[in-house]
């Protein structure tokens, strides 16, 4: 007798949520080392069968509590007021606020951890999460340079990681706060630098 490949349709929307909450709560309190199937079933109240049933791993889990709900990489656009610097700065504020969710901030690290050695995790990473935003930009770097609002010869790719970089570094390596104010202040400078000459 062949096992049944497990249909993810009948899944319990109630249970699957508690299931997602539980491993964010976790991992916050305790952190990723210590975060297993068992104490996210116990916390759920559901058996660990469920779990496994849906997901081959705590990071798979941990994975889908961190997307966001009800978007897809079609979905993500950043704003286009016509003027760049602002809604640069909208943009990269809200990142801010994001990187400093206490909510958010034990999970993130912990997948951006183990995606260094789980590489179907980082593939699912850069898929759903990064590339879709790192699109967004590109695209509305284009617009920009349509605009001649940036010099058009510059690699819009480039442009981007001119602006998150800084920001994921100083988050990263937890150096200094990350705060609205510097993310202002990496759009300033990166715009001088992107600037049509």
């Amino acid at each position: 007798m062949t096992a049944k490949t497990p249909d993810s349709t009948r899944r319990s929307e109630r249970s699957r949520r508690a299931i997602l909450d539980a491993a964010l709560e976790l991992v916050g309190e305790s952190g990723y080392q210590r975060l297993t199937i068992e104490a996210i079933a116990a916390r759920a109240g559901v058996g660990k069968q469920t779990i496994y049933r849906w997901w081959p791993s705590k990071a798979a889990v941990l994975f889908e509590a961190c997307l966001p709900e009800g978007t897809d990489a079609e979905s993500v656009e950043l704003p286009d007021t016509g003027d760049l610097e602002a809604d640069l700065k909208t943009v990269l504020r809200a990142t801010v606020d994001e990187l400093n969710n206490p909510r958010l901030d034990a999970p993130t690290r912990a997948l951006t951890a183990e995606s260094q050695n789980d590489l179907q995790l980082a593939r699912a990473l850069t898929e759903k999460v990064l590339e879709p935003q790192l699109q967004a930009y590109v695209r509305r770097f284009r617009t920009a340079q349509q605009a001649g609002q940036i010099d058009a010869r510059v690699d819009p790719r480039i442009a981007v990681e001119l602006l998150v970089g800084p920001l994921f570094h100083r988050w990263q390596t937890r150096t200094v706060p990350l705060t609205h104010e510097y993310a202002d202040t990496v759009v300033d400078l990166a715009l001088r630098g992107l600037a049509p000459r």
